[in-house]
């Protein structure tokens, strides 16, 4: 077993300034090259509380802010324009990051692209989901509106 600091989030495992215990192939040949985690030391601790200090900073802070945060993305239907076949297919894939650049242009407010999970690939222009960890409490559900770029 390897024991890590977490620079990044990672889904299942742990957010950034966690000090987590993985086998070591997946710390060898995933998290580390991916930049994702760092060998765990005892100089670490201080990189630690860099990094929990950043997290905080980015982190909705109260629970009632996330909650009204949440109703204002889920009352809301995102419209994402990309660049599209005639049969409606899209070049290439809808991204985290273009769904956070969406949000921001729709006026409804700054996403980490690192909190967006889109559950099955969007390759197609239609409607389809995407689901934001606000907090470790609160999650929403962001309708998008995926149509052709003209």
């Amino acid at each position: 077993m390897a024991k890590l600091i977490l620079t990044n989030e990672v889904t299942g495992l742990g957010s950034a300034g966690d000090v987590v215990e993985v086998k070591n192939g997946y710390a060898r040949n995933y998290l580390i090259p991916q930049g994702f985690a760092v060998a765990w030391s005892r100089g670490g601790e201080k990189q630690v509380a860099s990094i929990r200090a950043a997290r905080e900073s980015r982190a909705i802070h109260d629970h009632e802010e996330a909650v009204a945060l949440k109703n204002t993305l889920e009352s809301n239907v995102v419209k994402l324009a990309v660049k599209a076949g005639n049969e409606g297919r899209l070049f290439g894939s809808v991204k985290t990051a273009d769904v956070a650049d969406a949000v921001k242009a729709a006026g409804l407010g700054e996403l980490d692209k690192r909190k967006i999970q889109i559950t099955s690939s969007i390759k197609s222009v239609g409607e389809h989901e995407a689901t934001v960890r606000l907090r470790d409490d609160v999650t929403a559900v962001i309708t998008l509106q995926v149509v052709a770029a003209k």
